[in-house]
C-alpha cells in the first residue's frame, strides 16, 4: 500500500469526538459488490445492472474483477488476484466450496447472482432492513485532504477499516475470449483495496492526501468497516474525487 494514511496531529486521532447516533434506516449506504470478468460471457448483463446501482443514492456499488477466467482468451484489464481472494475469503465464511461469476455479495452477508435482478433487489432489501447497529461514517474533502471520521459506538468484534479506490466509468473494447469484438462498460471499477486499520468502538479520525487518491485517474473512494474483514459490512462512505482544487 502506498503512503495514504496521514497521521493528524502526530497521532491517528482516537479521540472525545462527539458521539454520532445510528443513521435510520433510509440513511444507510448498502454495500453492493460484483465479482466478474471481462472473459466470462455470462457477465455483461450484470455489469449492466452495476451502472444503475451506481445511480442509487442508497447503494454502494463495486465492480471486483478476477482474474481466474484469464486462461480462457482474454487477460481482464482490471482483475486482480487480490479481488480473486476477496471472493474466495466470502465463500469461505459464508460455508461456500464455489466461486463464480456474476456473482454479487451484498452487505458481505448475502450473495447471489449478478445478472439476476429480482433476486438482488431483494438481498439489497434484506440488508437494509437489517437493524443492527449502523455506523453514520463522515468523509469530507478538507483542502488537499480527505478526511473519514467515525463515530463511538458498541461493537461486540473488531471491524476491518478498508479503504477503497475505483474508477466510476470505463469503457473496453474486448478483443479476444468469450466477449471478443464486444465493447463493454463497467461501473465503479475497484482499482485498489487497502486494510487501513481497525475499528474497536472509538472515535477516531483518518486522513488521506487527494493527490494520492487520484493517482492513476482514480475519481472515487469509499471507507468500509467490515467485521473480521469479511462479515457483515457495518458502515460505509463515497466520494467523488478529482485533482482540482
Amino acid at each position: 500500500m502506498k503512503q495514504l494514511i496521514h497521521i493528524l496531529s502526530g497521532a491517528l486521532i482516537v479521540s472525545a469526538l462527539a458521539f454520532a447516533a445510528p443513521a435510520s434506516a433510509g440513511d444507510r449506504l448498502t454495500v453492493v459488490e460484483l465479482f466478474t470478468s471481462q472473459g466470462c460471457n455470462s457477465c455483461p448483463p450484470a455489469d449492466k445492472q452495476m451502472g444503475t446501482l451506481a445511480k442509487r443514492d442508497d447503494v454502494l456499488a463495486l465492480t471486483f474483477n478476477v482474474d481466474y477466467w484469464d486462461y480462457l482468451g482474454w487477460k481482464d484489464t482490471f482483475g486482480s488476484p487480490v479481488h480473486t481472494d476477496r471472493q474466495r475469503r466470502y465463500a469461505h465464511a459464508m460455508n461456500s466450496r464455489r466461486v463464480y461469476t456474476p456473482q454479487m455479495v451484498i452487505g458481505g452477508t448475502l450473495e447471489t447472482v449478478g445478472s439476476d435482478r429480482r433476486s438482488v433487489g431483494h438481498a439489497i432489501r434484506r440488508v437494509a432492513d437489517d437493524p443492527r447497529t449502523w455506523l453514520d461514517i463522515e468523509i469530507s474533502r478538507e483542502k488537499d485532504m480527505i478526511v473519514a471520521r467515525l463515530p463511538d459506538g458498541k461493537i461486540a468484534r473488531e471491524a476491518t477499516i478498508w479503504l477503497v479506490h475505483y474508477d466510476r466509468h470505463q469503457e473496453v473494447d474486448i478483443r479476444r475470449g468469450e466477449n471478443g469484438g464486444r465493447k463493454l462498460a463497467y461501473h465503479n471499477v475497484v482499482r485498489e483495496i487497502d486494510n487501513i486499520g481497525l475499528w474497536r468502538g472509538d472515535a477516531m479520525e483518518v486522513a488521506f492526501k487527494l493527490a494520492d487518491l487520484t493517482e492513476g485517474g482514480r475519481d472515487g473512494c469509499a471507507i468500509l468497516v467490515q467485521i473480521d474483514g469479511q462479515g457483515p459490512i457495518i458502515g460505509a462512505a463515497r466520494m467523488v474525487i478529482d485533482g482540482r482544487s
